[in-house]
């Protein structure tokens, strides 16, 4: 007999101003995984889970940064950083930026990373933001087709964006106008 078992998966999208204990082990797991799945953020190795602790609690205690979770059945699977310019950027103030985003590799194609940047174009837009902008590295192909799919126009290119192993990468640099 062969049985087919469908766990119903639920995915939500909040803003955390606080880090729990669950959310912190939660937070620091995703963020190894994705290291080593190839996109951590910038980290190439997964840091000490003391620093990687230490790096969770401070986000949410930046004034200009929303920590935007994607949770699949309670747990957090991906996050996004929203923000906003300093207060001493009259001239940008109306353009944020998106930075640290990324599933967990296990919660891939669930449309969470969609529903992080909605999530983030509609603060933006709550907060007075007309314009978001973001760079990636030219080797994360899936965040490039999911960032074009959401509109998101690519103006320029750094050849010397990040070096990994020796080797230089490329930097793509995306806007969306949100007006």
């Amino acid at each position: 007999m062969n049985l087919k078992v469908e766990k119903k998966i639920e995915i939500k999208v909040e803003v955390l101003s606080k880090v729990n204990n669950t959310d912190l082990a939660d937070l620091c797991n995703i963020t190894e995984q994705a290291i080593k799945a190839g996109g951590g953020f910038g980290w190439l190795t997964a840091p000490p889970r003391p620093l990687l602790n230490k790096y969770w609690k401070g986000v949410v205690l930046i004034n200009n940064r929303k920590l935007i979770v994607g949770r699949m059945n309670n747990d957090i699977a991906g996050t996004l950083q929203l923000l906003q310019q300093a207060s001493n950027n009259e001239a940008q103030e109306n353009i944020f930026n998106i930075a640290s985003h990324f599933v967990a590799p296990w919660a891939r194609g669930y449309g969470l990373a969609k529903a992080m940047i909605d999530k983030a174009e509609n603060l933006g837009k709550e907060s007075g933001a007309n314009c978001i902008q973001l760079d990636v590295r030219e080797t994360q192909d899936a965040a490039i087709k999911l960032f074009i799919s959401k509109g998101y126009i690519q103006w320029g290119t750094n050849p010397n964006y990040a070096q990994i192993n020796g080797k230089y990468i490329k930097g793509l640099y995306f806007y969306k106008k949100l007006t």
